[in-house]
């Protein structure tokens, strides 16, 4: 019977989710991309936040829609029929990523699957990527429970700011979103400390990662703290997949 290892990959907004999501599709085989981002409600139905929509909660998602998509991926092996992503439309930019380090992450990749990852992925058993910006906090925790392998990524408050700002909108159910002046400092990022400040010693999302939350709730937090380049976080990246398909009887 076809079935499905899914690895989540959270973080705050413009932390490297889609980009490296993309990225290890590329490098490992039989691997699919779920977007959270599909899975926002009408935009007439968002909440406020500071008079603001707020894309960036859990009440501004169709979580009941997200689990039934995510058990339907572990029964069945693939993507839900007629699940048209949103998300896909929208461009992530140059990736960071030499071509000299993919080449060589690929003939590793390679190495591995002829050898301890033999049989770890296949037609028959896929791995299935979930980016998003809330799939470990307590509001959603139906969703992290349908996640087998959980990656977060660190970002700090000044980058996430200039990576977000930076873009030009996103492609959403009804047309088009473009960030209203202050939407960071107003809900992005308040968000982003509320959902996961309890990862984090005294709730400090730029500060050190609480390890007993993080290890009992299954998580792993790249290292560097919201500063490595993305070359480096998809190094470690590559190995902390290969590590958990491994670990997979």
């Amino acid at each position: 019977m076809p079935t499905a290892t899914i690895v989540g990959i959270s973080g705050c907004s413009s932390s490297g989710k889609t980009t490296l999501a993309r990225l290890l599709r590329s490098l490992f085989p039989h691997t699919l991309i779920l977007h959270q981002d599909d899975f926002y409600l009408p935009e007439a139905q968002l909440p406020l936040r500071s008079g603001l929509r707020d894309w960036d909660c859990a009440a501004s998602l169709d979580i009941a829609g997200l689990v039934d998509a995510l058990r339907y991926i572990k029964a069945e092996g693939k993507l839900p029929e007629g699940l048209v992503s949103k998300e896909d439309q929208n461009e992530v930019g140059a990736n960071g990523v030499s071509e000299r380090v993919e080449r060589r992450l690929q003939g590793e990749v390679e190495e591995w699957m002829r050898g301890e990852g033999q049989g770890k992925l296949s037609a028959e058993r896929r791995l299935v990527i979930l980016d998003g910006f809330l799939l470990f906090g307590e509001s959603v925790r139906d969703v992290r429970e349908e996640i087998d392998v959980k990656v977060l990524l660190r970002a700090k408050y000044d980058k996430a700011k200039e990576r977000r700002e930076k873009r030009s909108g996103y492609v959403t159910l009804e047309g088009f979103w473009e960030d209203p002046p202050g939407y960071v400092d107003e809900v992005v990022w308040p968000n982003y400390v509320e959902e996961h400040g309890f990862l984090f010693e005294g709730g400090d999302v730029e500060g050190k990662v609480n390890e007993k939350v993080v290890s009992d709730l299954g998580i792993r937090v790249c290292p560097g703290e919201g500063e490595w380049s993305m070359e480096e976080v998809l190094v470690w990246a590559v190995e902390a997949v290969k590590e958990a398909l491994s670990e997979d009887r």
